[in-house]
């Protein structure tokens, strides 16, 4: 019996393994990125930005754009060089050799994810309730559960509902900007104020308002469903986060000149604020809008992280049953994973708290991936697009490093005690999975 099950087991290793299917093009790629980038940050992070970066909101998102830009060209130029899921994990394993490393920082970019769909999910529920009475719980949970399901059913479906809830997201954002230069605003406003506690209350800002653009990286996590991925991913990448920045310095400025950064601060839907005046009872349509966004921006995070860990167990640093490839060409157990563990976690935060935890992750897989590029830049790898160099060194990615680097140092302790324990528990799964290897490897 022994003989034979090695037998089997060396069949299976053998077998042809189900690919992902590469069903995307540039346009629907672009729209992956916008669609998760203008998501729910936007609509529901903007007043509590307020309420720190005051006049200075818009100040706040142009500085989150730039650190977006540094990372983003890194991205950009390492997707047209290892175009793989699980982009991070893959990059940092690439440039240090070390594959503990490596997997801390997809670990932490897979979980950080997976928290922040369970408190979008809750934002959705949030303004469920307000439109139809039903209990923000329930909401949350029919949410997740329909979107792991979207999830399961393939990509293509995916893009077709992203794509879908992505034009109605950027509608919402123009009626923003169309109702704010259609009614006069109500007080006189300086944009270039500081708040009162100085520029440190903008970083603060920044290390919030940040949430609104994480997606544009989740670009490069899903290269392996992506026609032609080394050409059309960074274009797609520096499309979305183009198009994002420039709504959100829009919207910013547009919202604060309005209503005044106050009022943005005290309200539960701080948008829907915003249009009240020009549409009357109508802007209970932006809601609507809002439903769309919380739950497009669910479905990709959703995405994002279960890809992740198929990578990274692509990669042998988990068990291959994540990396397990169904008949619809969709990692079926990590998407299983990925969303019951949203469900159960969808209780646990508020959004400030999941923002900042998200971010953390975030900020430390931004200068993962920075400091991966300064130590290839100079392979011989082919690559399609390159980031800006001087003298031969990307000096953009040194600029994303740093400024990655200094916005960890933003975080407060708690946050980075709960990272530590998320950290602790990926190493422990690490070291389980590399136990139980050296027999697996045997019997190939």
């Amino acid at each position: 019996m022994q003989v034979r099950d090695l037998n089997l087991t060396a069949v299976y290793l053998t077998m042809p393994k189900p690919k992902l299917k590469r069903e995307l093009g540039l346009f629907s790629t672009t729209l992956y990125g916008v669609g998760v980038i203008i998501g729910a940050g936007i609509y529901a992070l903007i007043g509590i930005g307020a309420g720190i970066a005051g006049n200075m909101l818009w100040f706040a998102f142009f500085l989150s754009a730039i650190i977006a830009v540094f990372t983003g060209l890194s991205y950009a130029e390492l997707s047209s060089v290892f175009p793989k899921e699980a982009a991070e994990y893959n990059y940092a394993r690439k440039a240090s050799g070390k594959e503990t490393l490596s997997f801390l920082v997809g670990w932490l970019l897979a979980i950080g994810t997976v928290i922040a769909a369970s408190t979008v999910a809750l934002g959705f529920g949030g303004y469920f309730y307000a439109l139809f009475g039903v209990d923000p719980k329930f909401a949350a949970a029919g949410l997740l559960f329909f979107m792991a399901c979207l999830n399961y059913i393939g990509i293509k479906e995916s893009a077709f509902f992203n794509n879908f809830a992505s034009v109605l997201e950027v509608l919402g954002l123009l009626v923003v900007i169309a109702a704010a230069l259609i009614v006069p605003p109500v007080i006189g406003v300086n944009l270039l104020e500081l708040p009162s506690a100085g520029i440190a209350s903008i970083a603060t800002a920044v290390s919030i308002v940040f949430f609104a653009y994480i997606g544009f990286e989740n670009v490069a996590n899903i290269s392996e469903e992506v026609k032609n991925s080394t050409k059309i991913v960074p274009k797609a990448l520096m499309l979305s986060l183009a198009i994002s920045t420039i709504l959100y310095m829009l919207v910013a400025i547009a919202a604060v000149r309005e209503v005044g950064w106050a009022a943005l601060s005290t309200s539960n839907a701080p948008l829907t604020l915003v249009v009240s005046r020009a549409l009357g009872s109508y802007s209970a349509a932006l809601s609507v809008i809002a439903l769309f966004s919380t739950g497009n921006t669910v479905l990709v995070f959703l995405i994002a992280s279960s890809r992740m860990l198929y990578g990274i167990s692509e990669g042998g640093s988990l068990p291959k049953i994540f990396s397990a490839v169904g008949s619809r060409g969709t990692p079926y157990f990590s998407i299983l994973l990925t969303g019951a563990g949203a469900f159960l976690l969808a209780f646990a935060f508020d959004i400030k708290t999941v923002a900042q935890l998200t971010n953390l992750s975030v900020f430390i897989a931004y200068l993962a991936v920075n400091l991966s590029l300064i130590a290839l830049a100079n392979t011989d790898n082919k690559r399609s697009f390159t980031s800006p160099r001087f003298f031969n060194i990307p000096v953009l990615a040194w600029f994303g490093a740093i400024s990655a680097f200094l916005m960890l140092l933003a975080f407060e302790p708690g946050l980075w005690l709960m990272q530590i324990a998320i950290s602790v528990v990926g190493i422990l799964i690490f070291l389980f999975n590399k136990r139980r290897q050296p027999a697996t490897a045997r019997s190939r």
